[in-house]
């Protein structure tokens, strides 16, 4: 008897002291995966980064006095996969907040259910229209394609003096999205495209793609592709077919793995990257970090995640809750925070970044030129 009031009286001095009995128990993060089906590589880096960010979290001292757990989905690299996955996230109720993945027409799959479950989900889909659906639980960790796409015109044609533009992309919502906002920022320029292009991803074979670059007297091609197997096997392909116009594209030509399925093909060519090793201390602190820890270069897709988690752990602690709303509430308020992928100022559709890096491969390594950002203009 005396052991069982010795723990009330604990208990209740716990409570008085603002401290949860359970205090130990973890918060719960889910995320959804592409650790199977043909973008499995990009998964397994979005998984590294966000476990690599919660073991530092966890490593100091935690949210609240309570641990991270991951809580990984795989969606086998589809849309019926991708919200499978979410459904099975959402229904067991222990979950405090959502990751998803960086393809956008994964995101609109899945946007419905999140809605319906009323979770907040951090995600790496750069489409403009992600945040702006009328969805208020998407948060954004990359910048969007609207700003993408002024960067791409702009340095297209004002540094590197070129007007003879072919735009190639995946027919997605992240493709379709990004060759509209280009077509749009080149219009304002007084430039129409000489040639569109677009295909299925996880294409094998871009022959009359670049056929009829060839035939359109392009000297510059931009890109809007989803996913890094398809820049690897164009990129071969269109320096084979001997295309050899300036290439400037969207972050998928500066991944690893498109690199290394490229390689010299990619020599040479410009991107426009949200992750770019030697565009701040912060990010060149994490490459480090993330080299040793798996022995790989970090990229884009273990970047986001990683940021996604520190979001997540600094919006939980201001709210001081793990409440849906309150943490919705608190990501929308954090100004001025710099992470791997950027400085975060959130906006009220749920975008924390405005801006892109500009970068070069050179002989394989990319190289950072400059950074643009929008969140002034």
């Amino acid at each position: 008897m005396k052991t069982k009031l010795f723990s009330l009286g604990a208990a209740a001095a716990l409570i008085a002291l603002g401290i949860n009995a359970h205090a130990a128990d973890p918060i719960k993060i889910g995320m959804m995966a592409e650790t199977t089906g043909p973008n499995a590589e990009a998964g397994i880096y979005q998984v590294n980064g966000a476990k690599m960010a919660i073991e530092e979290v966890n490593a100091a001292g935690g949210v609240l006095g309570r641990p991270l757990e991951l809580k990984t989905e795989d969606n086998q690299s589809t849309n019926p996969g991708s919200v499978l996955a979410i459904s099975k996230l959402t229904s067991g109720g222990d979950i405090a907040a959502l990751i998803g993945s960086v393809r956008s027409t994964q995101i609109q799959a899945v946007s419905p259910t999140v809605k319906k479950a009323g979770l907040p989900m951090i995600v790496g889909g750069t489409d403009l229209g992600l945040t702006m659906a009328g969805n208020p639980w998407i948060f954004r960790a990359r910048p969007n394609d609207g700003y993408s796409a002024k960067v791409i015109a702009d340095y297209g044609v004002n540094t590197l003096k070129l007007k003879k533009w072919a735009i190639v992309h995946s027919t997605d919502a992240f493709g379709n999205g990004g060759k509209n906002n280009l077509v749009e920022a080149l219009k304002a320029m007084g430039i129409t495209p000489v040639t569109i292009q677009g295909f299925t991803s996880n294409s094998q074979d871009f022959t009359p793609i670049v056929l009829a670059i060839k035939q359109s007297g392009a000297d510059i091609v931009s890109s809007y592709i989803a996913n890094s197997t398809d820049v690897g096997i164009f990129a071969k392909q269109l320096r084979q077919l001997g295309v050899s116009a300036i290439w400037v594209g969207s972050p998928s030509l500066s991944t690893d793995t498109a690199m290394k399925l490229a390689g010299d093909a990619l020599h040479g060519t410009y991107s426009i990257a949200d992750y770019a090793v030697d565009s701040s201390p912060v990010t060149k602190e994490y490459a480090d970090k993330y080299k040793a820890k798996y022995k790989v270069e970090a990229d884009l897709y273990s970047a986001w995640a990683y940021d996604a988690v520190k979001l997540y752990a600094m919006a939980i602690n201001n709210a001081k809750s793990t409440k849906p709303d309150a943490i919705k509430a608190a990501l929308h308020a954090i100004q001025g925070y710099k992470g791997v992928e950027g400085t975060y100022n959130f906006d009220k559709n749920g975008d924390g970044l405005h801006g892109y890096n500009i970068v070069k491969n050179v002989g394989g390594k990319i190289v950072f030129d400059k950074h643009i950002d929008f969140s002034k203009k």
